[in-house]
């Protein structure tokens, strides 16, 4: 029998705009940095690329510090770049990300807009052909009523909406490959919080 292969080759992960600053705007900020660190561990774990951004970051501050991102003892991103455009599909991300080979790849988003820089990033991506997937229990709003709104939108202009541990899931595709173990092991300590994070982002 031939060995496994993963179900999706060139995963890519994109954290839009998680900074300190927007913690008491947005609707269950700590549900989002919760199943964001969960995919920085898978991402680890699967040598997924990580890319990351702020918003006007002279303004509105650094990156969340409990993400770690390109700290010594956290993930060290292809790109954390600062932006004023919405889109994270900004040229030093872009350039950084087409670095890592021709090929089209699925790229993961979780952050912050979901109607604005969420939607627009996702929308770019599809553009340059790109299948990409933003995860609900990911993404947020400071309106939750804009969540919903703009899922509904994303999935009728083609993205895949789904949950972070379908995704996971979805990457491996297979029990039988090596890291198989290590994300189950993940997915079991993160499972009450991704209880927790489902109940109170995805029952809009």
């Amino acid at each position: 029998m031939a060995a496994p292969t993963r179900r999706l080759l060139r995963p890519t992960l994109f954290i839009c705009d998680l900074q300190e600053k927007f913690r008491p705007a947005i609707h269950e900020f700590p549900k989002v940095v919760s199943t964001t660190q969960k995919l920085l561990r898978a991402s680890q774990i699967l040598s997924i690329p990580v890319f990351a951004t702020t918003q006007l970051r002279a303004k509105l501050g650094e990156t969340c510090p409990e993400l770690q991102l390109d700290s010594a003892e956290g993930v060290k991103t292809q790109a954390h770049a600062d932006k004023s455009a919405f889109s994270m599909w900004i040229p030093e991300v872009r350039r950084a990300f087409e670095a890592l080979g021709n090929e089209k790849r699925e790229v993961v988003i979780v952050g912050i807009e979901s109607h604005i820089c969420v939607t627009q990033t996702a929308l770019d991506l599809l553009r340059e052909g790109h299948k990409v997937y933003v995860l609900a229990d990911g993404v947020s709003s400071c309106n939750p009523q804009e969540v919903p709104i703009a899922l509904a939108r994303l999935r009728a202009e083609g993205v895949v909406v789904t949950s972070s541990e379908s995704f996971l899931y979805e990457c491996m595709g297979d029990a039988g490959i090596g890291e198989f173990r290590e994300i189950s092991r993940l997915v079991r300590e993160f499972s009450g919080q991704t209880k927790e994070n489902l109940e109170g982002l995805c029952r809009l």
